[in-house]
């Protein structure tokens, strides 16, 4: 192939790396957002961080909330225009006034600094730092190894013991056989499956009470051997009944069956499957409860009392505030073009973008909030059934942006309302039709649906078909297996799981 030059004529869409680190902090959550700023805080050393007792001006803008009030909402439209932070006057250095110049050779620092030494920050007794002293949570095997070092057995029986806890789930059951614990121990140990047996008695007599279950019939029947029966020995007694021999209908909400069974009444049955409802499935997960996370609102929405209207207001504790340091910035000479010179220089401009694309973030959360309070004020004054549809075009279109943007904002953001915290992607729902020509959101939907199962008749519960007749009744047409479906996600079981005996 001959080689030749050609010239070529064309046009590409180029990101400047500016764009992209503004898109890359739209979509960060709180947390992430939080770290992105210390890690620049760190490596830019034009940075600095801006103390909650300092009165300079502040990273968000100067109009940081806004109501629902179209008008006024169009004309507190947040201010873009950002101050050049490297005009800000310099710190005040009152605390090097206060450092005597000369000390004495035997000064201690209390004596300047009284209450600062690291011995006055000594625990003691009243101490409210608890966050030192919270240890990581044991798992269940090491609380049931804790209880088996306090326990008298032989060294044989201590290493089967060992065998079946390292067996037991999370849940507290036992996921292998006996057969095969017996098998992994050497045949010249000579131990019997039955010597076994009795050391995994002895550990389902450890806290909690009902581990080291095999079924969920033995896990049932371990805890009901030791309530307190005193005054219910008759209700324990049935319960022992159903769960022994007649489990499977329970399971099922049989019962019709149940009572020509155990050949007891109805309401002698009810008091039994309470005292079975009481216990716990999975005793194990009582010792190490899955964390709790917390969130974060990025955004406080509340009602002005004297308006009567809407406020939206960035929540400053989301993120630090920092600004330009102003020391580090007088230092620059124009004219200078050493390596020092152009390393602030260079460190001067990405704090400057750093600072206006946190600014952009900030505003664009306060348009996309905004907007969507204005959408949602049935909800908030209503609750979920007053919820309209809503998709990210039809922000979109009223903030001008685009529905990639919207979707950014939207993701792993939180909106605090009197009504709880919200992500905000919870405001947008799909819609179905009504027979007045009218829209429903499906998050209003799923509420009335689980209205409608909190107060139906326990004895007959309400089918997908008979819910799709209450909502047609309404005005509202869905189908029955997008009633499933919505059901289904609001974690509610079928009807004929949700049978009692009585309301």
């Amino acid at each position: 192939m001959k080689l030749s030059l050609q010239l070529k004529l064309g046009q590409q869409l180029t990101m400047t790396p500016q764009l992209q680190q503004a898109i890359r902090l739209l979509q960060l959550s709180t947390l992430d957002l939080q770290q992105e700023i210390h890690q620049a805080l760190e490596s830019n050393p034009m940075l600095e961080l801006i103390e909650n007792s300092e009165d300079d001006d502040i990273l968000t803008p100067a109009d940081s909330s806004t109501t629902t009030d179209p008008k006024a909402a169009s004309e507190a439209e947040p201010n873009t225009a950002t101050r050049d932070n490297a005009e800000l006057n310099s710190d005040d250095n009152d605390w090097q006034n206060d450092t005597p110049n000369d000390l004495g050779v035997d000064t201690h620092w209390d004596d300047i600094y009284p209450g600062t030494s690291p011995q006055s920050s000594s625990f003691d007794g009243d101490s409210t730092d608890f966050e030192s002293r919270t240890s990581a949570e044991g798992t269940l095997q090491d609380h049931l190894l804790w209880q088996l070092n306090l326990t008298h057995i032989s060294e044989q029986d201590a290493s089967i013991a060992l065998a079946i806890i390292d067996a037991i789930d999370s849940n507290g059951m036992l996921t292998v056989d006996l057969e095969s614990i017996h098998s992994g121990f050497d045949s010249d140990l000579e131990i019997e499956i039955d010597e076994i047996v009795a050391v995994l008695h002895r550990i389902q007599q450890f806290d909690p009470i009902g581990v080291g279950y095999r079924n969920l019939s033995e896990c049932l029947m371990l805890q009901l051997e030791h309530i307190d029966s005193q005054g219910n020995e008759k209700a324990v007694r049935n319960a022992k009944l159903v769960i022994s021999e007649h489990i499977d209908l329970l399971g099922n909400r049989d019962y019709a069956q149940l009572i020509r069974r155990t050949k007891l009444k109805e309401a002698e049955l009810s008091e039994a499957i309470a005292m079975v409802e009481s216990l716990n499935p999975r005793p194990g997960s009582s010792i190490c409860p899955p964390s709790t996370s917390y969130v974060v609102p990025d955004v406080i929405v509340s009602k002005d009392s004297t308006s009567g209207k809407w406020k939206v207001e960035l929540n400053p504790e989301t993120a630090p505030k920092i600004r330009i340091n102003s020391s580090y910035a007088s230092l620059i000479k124009r004219a200078d073009t050493s390596n020092d010179n152009n390393y602030l220089r260079d460190n001067l401009q990405e704090a400057k973008w750093f600072i206006k694309s946190l600014q952009s973030r900030n505003e664009t959360l306060m348009k996309v909030s905004t907007r969507i309070v204005e959408h949602q004020k049935g909800f908030l004054e209503y609750g979920e059934e007053a919820m309209k549809p809503l998709v990210l075009h039809d922000i979109a279109e009223t903030v001008s942006m685009h529905e990639s943007t919207i979707s950014r904002v939207t993701t792993q953001k939180y909106m605090h309302t009197p009504r709880g915290i919200f992500e905000l992607k919870y405001f947008f729902s799909s819609h179905v039709s009504t027979k007045g020509g009218g829209e429903c959101s499906s998050t209003a939907i799923r509420a009335i649906i689980r209205k409608l199962v909190a107060a139906e008749n326990t004895k007959k519960p309400l089918s997908d078909s008979k819910i799709t007749n209450l909502l047609e009744e309404k005005g509202i047409n869905v189908a029955r297996r997008t009633i499933a479906k919505y059901r289904e996600s609001l974690a509610i079981p079928p009807s004929n799981e949700r049978k009692r005996l009585a309301n």
